[in-house]
């Protein structure tokens, strides 16, 4: 099946819609994904009539299917994922409602999970693909105030890894993008835009997107955008975890 497609999830606003430009700018043709339809057909005319819309919200278990069977059912397969989709929410674990940080896991690890292993054996079949997974400079530290986020990331960033190790030698790049704090959707759904960490830190979606594109280009198992945040997570590496993590809680406050 000769007719590869770039699938975006999230890609109704922030780093999933920036993702899905940069692609078709770069000749791709793109499916998006989310749970605006409307947003998403916005974009869609912006891309050109190639591009596939996808109306599915990915805290449904069976979206990830249904997904890929609508871009298998126009002829088309997924030759590059970009793993974009994911939520937070700011506050203790016990006072957090637990539906909600279920979902966080069913968005953050579950359908990212389910998407990989669904469109790998068609880009086996077909020589080759690629696969972004946006995982954050969460991934590498506990986060108290946060705890389901950043173990969701820690989660995608560790698959992540391992993809990457065993489809290497299959031509199927994988990659984890591990950006910092940045100037998207995010911090409002999350409750952080009066946080320390994105008033002093947020940093520009552009370069993100920009930055991660380029990593998978060259098949790189982990991509940190920007100066400040390589610096962050190299600390935490060296940094007992106690200390990690009071500065964690720090920033959230």
């Amino acid at each position: 099946m000769a007719n590869p497609y770039t699938l975006v999830t999230g890609a109704s606003s922030g780093l999933g819609k920036l993702f899905a430009r940069a692609c078709a700018k770069r000749g791709d043709k793109v499916a998006i994904v989310a749970r605006r339809k409307n947003k998403l057909k916005e974009l869609a005319e912006e891309l050109g009539p190639d591009t596939i819309v996808i109306s599915e919200d990915l805290s449904d278990y069976d979206a990830p299917d249904a997904i890929v069977e609508t871009i298998e059912q126009a002829g088309a397969h997924v030759g590059t994922l970009i793993n974009n989709a994911g939520f937070g929410a700011r506050g203790e674990f016990r006072n957090l409602p637990i539906g909600d940080q279920t979902d966080m896991i069913q968005v953050n690890v579950l359908a990212v999970t389910q998407l990989c292993h669904r469109v790998i054996p068609s880009m086996l079949a077909n020589g080759g693909g690629a696969i972004l997974n946006v995982a954050s400079t969460a991934s590498f530290q506990a986060g108290p105030g946060m705890a389901v986020y950043y173990a969701s990331k820690a989660f995608v960033l560790s698959l992540s890894e391992a993809l990457h190790e065993e489809l290497e030698s299959h031509n199927i790049a994988v990659t984890a993008l591990c950006p910092g704090a940045t100037k998207t959707e995010f911090a409002h759904r999350a409750d952080m835009t009066d946080t320390t960490l994105f008033q002093k830190f947020a940093g520009e979606p552009e370069s993100v997107v920009e930055a991660g594109l380029k990593g998978l280009a060259k098949n790189k198992a982990i991509v940190i955008p920007g100066a400040v945040n390589k610096a962050m997570v190299q600390s935490n590496r060296l940094a007992p975890r106690a200390v990690t993590r009071e500065i964690v809680k720090l920033l959230q406050q």
